[in-house]
């Protein structure tokens, strides 16, 4: 998988964010460099199968994530806060749908289409060969091809296996119990910032990852033998029955649920909502939430998480009484009631019990900055397109020609 590393420190402007959305695709400005592969369209479609194989099976038995074995966010704390930082200019890409009209500043609990999950797999211990399947939160964010999802970076990366993408990724936008609604949209090229991916530096968790066209399930027919064995999408069996899923492309992610825009050097005290699919423990071991449906915090931030083990200098704060599997939940500054858009702002990195009751109460954010920009403009010039294979296609057809005549 392709990885951009961002190491100038030139502040993007947004007059640089919107050029790079019509600009041929390029290496991000101020040095940075590309290195990896990135998944080729038949692998992605392999991905997709995994995902949906024996009746969306995998996506049911995923679990929240909680951050790999040498990381634990629960040691991040706050410090005594400093005035906000006005000492770069402040920038903002605008929503899919919404580019060249005025922000709005309307604030509610209206839950935006852009926000799902990413699925993926990693060995559930170290050196164990199982590969258990987990998610974390993200979204859908504005690009020159729709086609971008920003989350947290260790959703992304394996920090404790060194230039390692995590598996079978994918993302899943309106996720609910199995069900896939818009479709699943398998990575094709991942960007995080150079000390994240090397350094394991929290205070650049933030990962974007380009994704090819999303597939949906058409149909389901129940089939022969022969036919269930010759089929070369996913399929499954239930009751002494053969089933076979037949999938169709539906274009890409920003098309069908819109994208969020993207905000940095943004001051901290400003409003912000987030929203993720909590799931995980507090610390007292009470579990408060399933991650079947997304949950939402509003507030303000604040300048001030500090953590010596994830080298965490600068990261902003928002309370939010969430657990993990809130991780990547996009942070969206300027949220509007009637659209569901907003700028992204941040995704969710660290959790914090503030008062030491057992209870997690504050999360934090990376701050978006210039150097976050340099990353974001990369990753939104990527081209993807459709994965599922022609052999496939024409036999999905085929089955769907003779489900229709026997009916």
């Amino acid at each position: 998988m392709k990885r951009t590393i961002a190491v100038g420190g030139l502040v993007a402007t947004a007059g640089l964010l919107a050029a790079s959305l019509a600009a041929p695709a390029q290496a991000a400005p101020s040095g940075a460099t590309v290195s990896g592969d990135t998944v080729a369209g038949k692998d992605a479609w392999q991905v997709v199968k995994f995902w949906y194989w024996n009746n969306n099976r995998a996506l049911k038995d995923a679990v929240e994530y909680h951050p790999d074995y040498k990381i634990s966010t629960h040691t991040a704390r706050l410090k005594s806060l400093g005035g906000p930082s006005t000492s770069t200019k402040p920038g903002i890409v605008a929503p899919i749908g919404e580019e060249g009209k005025p922000a709005t500043t309307l604030k509610n609990i209206n839950l935006p289409k852009t926000t799902g999950k990413v699925f993926f797999t990693r060995p559930a211990a170290i050196g164990d060969h199982h590969q258990q399947k987990y998610w974390c939160s993200a979204t859908s964010v504005q690009s020159r091809y729709h086609n971008l999802v920003a989350t947290a970076g260790h959703c992304v990366y394996a920090t404790d296996l060194d230039n390692h993408v995590l598996d079978n990724w994918v993302f899943v936008p309106g996720y609910y119990q199995g069900k896939a609604p818009w479709g699943i949209y398998a990575a094709k090229a991942a960007y995080t910032h150079y000390d994240f991916d090397v350094y394991e530096d929290f205070d650049r968790d933030y990962g974007f990852v380009s994704v090819y066209n999303g597939l949906r399930v058409k149909l389901m027919v129940d089939t022969d033998k022969p036919e269930w064995d010759a089929f070369l999408g996913p399929k499954f069996t239930y009751n002494h029955k053969y089933y076979v899923m037949a999938l169709e492309d539906v274009g890409r992610l920003g098309d069908n649920v819109g994208g969020q825009g993207f905000a940095y050097n943004i001051p901290a005290g400003k409003g912000i909502f987030t929203f993720g699919y909590p799931a995980g423990e507090h610390p007292d071991g009470d579990k408060p939430y399933t991650g079947i449906t997304p949950k939402w915090c509003y507030g303000k931030t604040t300048k001030g998480v500090v953590d010596a083990a994830l080298k965490i200098e600068e990261q902003i704060a928002l309370k939010c009484a969430v657990t993990e599997g809130m991780d990547g939940s996009p942070w969206l500054y300027r949220y509007s009631n009637n659209k569901r858009t907003g700028y992204v702002n941040g995704v969710t990195s660290t959790f914090m019990d503030v008062d030491q009751n057992g209870r997690f109460d504050t999360i934090g954010s990376p701050k978006f900055d210039g150097e976050t920009a340099d990353v974001y403009a990369a990753a939104a010039n990527v081209w993807s397109g459709s994965i599922l294979p022609r052999d496939v296609v024409m036999q999905t057809n085929d089955v769907i020609h003779n489900h229709n005549h026997a009916n």
